[in-house]
């Protein structure tokens, strides 16, 4: 049975199919302005790939899983990213760090289930967006953001709102301070959000990181330095709300 998991996101929307094998196999696309037109291009691109979706068993999540109208059910982000970062992790009991385009999650896990999580969907801060729009107003890619940002030393950018620290950091380039001194204060900033998040919970021995900055090192280190604890990149990370909702698409009734 062909178990497929299909991870709507804010910016990027992801896709696992786990087949006869049991191997997961990854896409991803950008989710564009309407998550409809998104879900009908992985419905194509599934069809595509010879998958006959009428027996294959399909679960949505993330920001637009309503909008997957052919998946036989649809479960929340907290669910399907806790069980795919578990199963990622090694099986291991863990806290999951996710850092999403319009959110950031922490997710406390055991046995596979979210215990524990809380999300920050109030603000843009500490999230990728933030970053996003930060590497806009420097001229650089998200790339060239994290390489400048790790040849300088950070200068604070304080603001808890997108706009005014968007102001602090124009402020910053008009005393003409040093590209790589702003680029690391704006990644130092999202890292200090998300671990001020991460600090309210409970916090397992091995944490791992998921979501678009899940491959990231330097981001990794930057937090493992501000938590007091190796918080660990995944490879794959940035599949793991979409792993989880495939594996937990082999435990529904068609």
């Amino acid at each position: 049975m062909t178990r497929i998991g299909i991870d709507i996101g804010s910016t990027a929307s992801k896709v696992c199919v786990i087949g006869e094998d049991d191997r997961p196999r990854f896409e991803v696309l950008p989710t564009g302005w309407n998550s409809k037109i998104t879900a009908g291009i992985i419905k194509e691109n599934l069809e595509k790939l010879g998958i006959d979706l009428e027996s294959a068993k399909i679960v949505a999540t993330g920001y637009g899983r309503i909008s997957v109208d052919y998946a036989d059910k649809v479960i929340t982000e907290i669910t399907c990213h806790g069980r795919g970062g578990y199963e990622m992790a090694g099986q291991e009991d863990c806290s999951i760090i996710d850092v999403g385009g319009q959110d950031t999650k922490y997710i406390l896990v055991q046995d596979g289930r979210a215990v524990d999580f809380l999300m920050n969907d109030k603000c843009a801060a500490g999230t990728g967006k933030f970053i996003e729009v930060m590497a806009n107003r420097l001229g650089l890619t998200i790339e060239e953001l994290f390489d400048e940002a790790k040849r300088g030393d950070p200068i604070p950018i304080s603001s808890i709102c997108t706009v005014f620290a968007e102001s602090e950091v124009i402020n910053y380039m008009g005393e003409g301070r040093p590209k790589e001194e702003i680029a690391a204060g704006v990644i130092d900033s999202v890292a200090t959000k998300v671990v001020t998040l991460c600090q309210k919970k409970a916090i397992a021995d091995k944490c791992v990181i998921t979501g678009g900055l899940s491959g990231n090192d330097y981001f990794a280190e930057l937090l493992s330095k501000k938590l007091g604890r190796t918080v660990t990149p995944l490879p794959n990370g940035r599949y793991a709300g979409a792993y989880g909702a495939a594996i937990l698409a082999g435990k529904i009734e068609k």
